[in-house]
């Protein structure tokens, strides 16, 4: 289920959700020090989803899939292969993340989004479209 609840115990946005990770940040914070009142990044780990063991496996799965792509590309490079193969490989991979991507959106909109919806939390709709407008780039 994605919901969550900051430090101070109140809803977050539901933009918190879709910021960077946490050590990410370039304000100097540390994951530590995030979400406190003088950070400029909140942080995205405070919203959880709850997911059914078969989709776990599943995401899992394709994760394991396109990890052994990667590391088959890596191969690759070391190997001295042909350009043109590495790159048919790279766009297997961003083929399967992409496969990834519509399996967890999906979900997401199946569950998540449609609970929120009932539960009259319409900011979810807006959630919904700035994560698409991040996946559209």
């Amino acid at each position: 289920m994605c919901m969550a609840e900051d430090r101070m115990g109140n809803d977050t946005t539901d933009r918190d959700r879709m910021t960077e990770p946490e050590t990410v940040m370039t304000d100097g914070q540390t994951p530590d020090t995030a979400g406190t009142d003088d950070c400029s990044k909140p942080c995205c780990c405070a919203k959880t989803t709850e997911r059914s063991p078969e989709e776990v496996k599943k995401l899992i799965n394709r994760l394991n899939r396109i990890e052994g792509q990667i590391r088959g590309i890596r191969g690759m490079v070391e190997r001295d292969a042909y350009c043109p193969d590495i790159l048919t490989q790279s766009a297997a991979v961003t083929a399967a993340m992409n496969a990834f991507n519509r399996e967890l959106m999906s979900n997401h909109i199946k569950h998540c989004v449609v609970r929120d919806i009932k539960e009259g939390k319409e900011d979810t709709v807006d959630e919904l479209v700035f994560t698409l407008q991040k996946l559209m780039k």
